[in-house]
């Protein structure tokens, strides 16, 4: 008897050890997006496992390689976006059967921040991302055709040379300046800095201009087909964080910047929860 439940046992840890993988990811959360997402201790992964859509990696153009750190001094060979990002996302899709999350249609964007030699770095970027292409979101000939994964650049972006392709595998971060005139099979993504735009830190009520203000800006932006994502909100754990986070979700603002992936995913759970209960 007890030779037979341990047979049990081990047959259902195998079982369990088998599935890990196929089911790591939890249910995908559109709004969280991962900043810095290479300083947690498992880039991407974590990520997935809290249910995020959406993950930022800054990268250098060094020797040859695309490596991955927010600093000079963070870099280390073979630290690169391709064995962070795009293997292990290529990975999943295969075994997803085209998809990154099990059972379900929702894209990931990877944001990839470009820290030095715009030009040349994405010119090596999109080299790369060739290689990817089965599972990107592409543009060609004036058309976006859908992947599972969609690469933005922010930081260094060389908007003429992007512009000007073709055939490209990836799109522009686009600022507030673009919002309102930029083409969406260019810039499908309007980023910026939350402090340059609004005073309120989440203390007390959002001033009512300030209110008008964020709803005006993404209301713009998904008239023309734009996604809207603020960074520098402020991100320390506390009931001014749940505050800013209430209001972003009331305006619609697509992207939730946070690096408290546990934090983020406990609040966007709690708030589905509670919008479910009460319709």
């Amino acid at each position: 008897m007890l030779r037979r439940v341990l047979g049990v046992l081990a047959v259902a840890g195998a079982v369990l050890l088998t599935a890990g993988p196929a089911t790591a990811a939890a249910e995908p959360l559109p709004r969280a997006h991962a900043h810095n997402d290479y300083e947690h201790e498992r880039p991407l992964l974590d990520a997935l496992d809290h249910g995020f859509t959406s993950v930022e990696a800054d990268i250098y153009l060094v020797e040859g390689e695309l490596r991955v750190g927010h600093d000079p001094e963070d870099l280390r060979p073979g630290r690169t976006l391709q064995s962070l990002y795009l293997d292990p996302l290529a990975q999943r899709v295969r075994q997803g059967h085209g998809h990154v999350f099990p059972r379900s249609r929702q894209q990931l964007q990877l944001l990839v921040d470009i820290k030095n030699n715009g030009a040349a770095t994405y010119t090596e970027l999109d080299k790369v991302l060739a290689s990817y292409r089965k599972m990107l979101t592409s543009f060609h000939k004036g058309k976006v055709k859908p992947g599972a994964v969609t690469v933005v650049i922010s930081g260094d972006r060389p908007r003429e040379l992007m512009a000007a392709q073709e055939r490209r595998h990836a799109f522009y971060d686009g600022r507030m300046s673009d919002l309102g005139q930029g083409d969406p099979a260019l810039i499908p993504l309007i980023s910026d800095n939350w402090t340059n735009h609004f005073t309120w830190r989440g203390e007390g009520e959002m001033p009512a201009a300030e209110r008008d203000k964020l709803r005006q800006i993404v209301a713009t932006a998904h008239r023309d087909g734009q996604r809207v994502r603020f960074w520098a909100t402020p991100d320390a754990a506390g009931p001014a964080r749940d505050t800013i986070w209430r209001e972003l979700i009331a305006a619609d603002v697509d992207h939730i910047n946070t690096d408290d992936l546990a934090g983020l995913e406990r609040f966007l759970r709690a708030h589905d929860a509670a919008r479910a209960a009460a319709a």
